[in-house]
């Protein structure tokens, strides 16, 4: 028994090392996860396995224990699951649940993106300045990860010599974010075409009206055509949202992020700030989220982990 003990030791050593060679302490984590691992011992498990997972948890002195150790094991299934099948991932919030729990993020990919800002120029009413607004803010919320309130809060002045500035950012943050070449042409287009056509303010992107869409009036355009171009089910299904753009932009940069310890660290507080998170916990769980490029990760750290132990 003490062989497959040692098994699932090294898997949750392997887990721990990746998220420390991230910045992050994960002291708690690497308490309950050594805990369950000696529980599941006992009875032989090399892998992870769900009832196990639900015996451990029924052993907690309280509901709040029960439910911090099935998240732990449960966030460790899904990192063991994506490099062995073998390893079973208990569901979602069989214990409780503490904040509502986020949605795992939809990949968009690049031809999908390309055809929901084609189709947006046919929005109505055909002949105003609408279907080019949805058409360069999807674009943009595509290339910069901008949150929709931070987009639709932009002014024609925003675009500065150096490149964006969000003014309007969670909790009153304001921020400097780059622009690709690309985009700036683009945006710089749209400005043009902006011009052509009356505006009773100074927002960036407006529609017929003069001003800016709501949020809700952008979501359900958003929506509306992903279900046109058959990414998304009926109405009442999950699937394609908007803010999925700013999820797939997270991800694209961080299977860019630079292979070796210190950079890892740096490419996520940068990514953190870029993105306005009040916190780098907001932009780690995007790992978390997406357990083949946290096993990605995970790979090409395997050495410095072995560098470690040694």
């Amino acid at each position: 028994m003490a062989g497959r003990t040692v098994m699932l030791n090294m898997h949750i050593a392997r887990y721990v090392s990746l998220y420390r060679s991230l910045g992050r302490k994960f002291s708690e984590q690497e308490r309950l996860l050594r805990q369950y691992a000696a529980f599941a011992g006992r009875f032989g498990d090399r892998h992870t396995r769900v009832q196990r997972i639900y015996d451990w948890c029924h052993t907690a002195s309280s509901q709040n224990v029960a439910r911090h150790r099935y998240d732990a094991a449960r966030n460790f299934s899904l990192f063991a699951n994506a490099e062995d099948p073998d390893h079973e991932v208990p569901p979602v919030g069989v214990f409780g649940r503490g904040k509502r729990p986020r949605p795992t993020p939809i990949i968009i990919e690049p031809d999908q993106v390309r055809a929901i800002m084609t189709a947006a120029l046919d929005v109505s009413p055909q002949g105003t300045i609408s279907p080019y607004t949805y058409h360069y803010l999807f674009g943009l919320l595509a290339t910069t990860g901008l949150r929709i309130s931070e987009a639709l809060a932009l002014q024609c002045d925003d675009l500065v010599e150096d490149g964006l500035v969000v003014r309007n950012g969670k909790f009153g943050k304001q921020r400097l974010i780059t622009l690709q070449p690309s985009t700036r042409k683009a945006l710089e287009a749209y400005i043009a075409i902006r011009a052509k056509h009356p505006a009773k303010c100074n927002d960036l992107f407006v529609t017929i009206r003069g001003r800016a869409p709501h949020k809700v009036r952008a979501h359900v355009v958003f929506v509306r055509l992903a279900r046109l171009l058959g990414y998304r089910g009926a109405t009442g299904t999950a699937g394609m949202r908007l803010h999925d753009l700013r999820h797939t932009f997270a991800v694209r940069s961080l299977e860019s992020c630079p292979r070796d310890r210190e950079a890892i660290a740096h490419h996520m507080a940068g990514l953190s700030v870029y993105l306005g998170h009040a916190s780098i916990a907001n932009t780690y769980w995007y790992l978390e989220a997406t357990p083949v490029l946290l096993r990605d990760i995970a790979a090409a750290s395997e050495q410095l982990f072995q560098g470690e132990a040694a």
